[in-house]
């Protein structure tokens, strides 16, 4: 069995930092402005990496969609999303399944919209990944996604190897190029990539300031201080590579012909 990556202590961590069910930055706006434009009302969206569950829970309550799947390959993430699942009462309409790498489970055309909130950085196989994506689409679908990018092709500078490292979380990030050539050649149309590395640069200043000020003796007390001082060492990386542009998180939005 592979080792877990997002383990209770992780999740503990990742929601004291950015909020309660999210994994990574942004909390609600951010979701907001990767769905703008789009309504899911009524519609079936699935939610590939939907860790603890309070996007997916979100995608029904707050943006009126019919039914939700959401997946996820590790159990401690997918056990706090049925939590959260069941405390807000959405049981008839959203789903919780754990899935191992690979072909997604579903049948061609399940899906209205495919949503990702910054987990497809785990799939290394960008091409395999846009054309299951696009296979489980509806025709007129969107996908509808945030990950984060390298800006370049080619090896990682010394600054990002060492970020990667400390995180320490099997990341194969691409470039801007490689996912518009996924998803071209897998069949999709109306593609636009939105840079948002200027908001996540200033965003995680602000986070390593949180993680070594006044907070410190307490995310010390109730995490660990040596886990603390690792996430420290690891958001000094991340500051680095984010201020010089080589790590670039993006939003990426594309739609399979009607």
């Amino acid at each position: 069995m592979s080792e877990i990556l997002y383990d209770d202590a992780h999740i503990a961590f990742l929601e004291d930092i950015w909020g309660e069910g999210f994994l990574s930055p942004g909390g609600p706006e951010e979701v907001a402005r990767v769905l703008e434009g789009l309504d899911l009302t009524g519609r079936h969206v699935l939610d590939i990496g939907c860790g603890s569950g309070a996007i997916t829970v979100a995608l029904a309550r707050d943006y009126g969609a019919g039914r939700v799947t959401g997946i996820d390959v590790e159990g401690p993430v997918c056990a706090a999303a049925r939590r959260r699942v069941e405390e807000a009462g959405l049981g008839d309409r959203v789903e919780i399944r754990q899935v191992a790498p690979g072909p997604l489970p579903f049948g061609p055309g399940s899906f209205d919209v495919v949503f990702s909130k910054d987990s497809i950085i785990h799939i290394p196989d960008k091409d395999f990944l846009g054309a299951e994506v696009f296979r489980v689409l509806r025709p007129g679908g969107w996908f509808a996604a945030s990950d984060w990018l390298i800006s370049h092709d080619g090896p990682p500078s010394e600054a990002m190897q060492h970020y990667i490292a400390q995180e320490d979380l099997d990341f194969a990030m691409a470039s801007p190029r490689a996912y518009r050539a996924s998803l071209e050649g897998a069949g999709f149309t109306e593609i636009g990539l939105t840079d948002r590395n200027p908001w996540y640069a200033e965003v995680s200043r602000q986070e390593l300031d949180w993680l070594t000020g006044p907070e410190r003796p307490r995310l010390d007390r109730e995490h660990g201080a040596g886990f603390i001082a690792q996430q420290e060492a690891t958001w000094r990386a991340l500051v680095g590579v984010l201020e010089s542009g080589e790590h670039c998180p993006h939003h990426i939005r594309a739609r399979k012909p009607a």
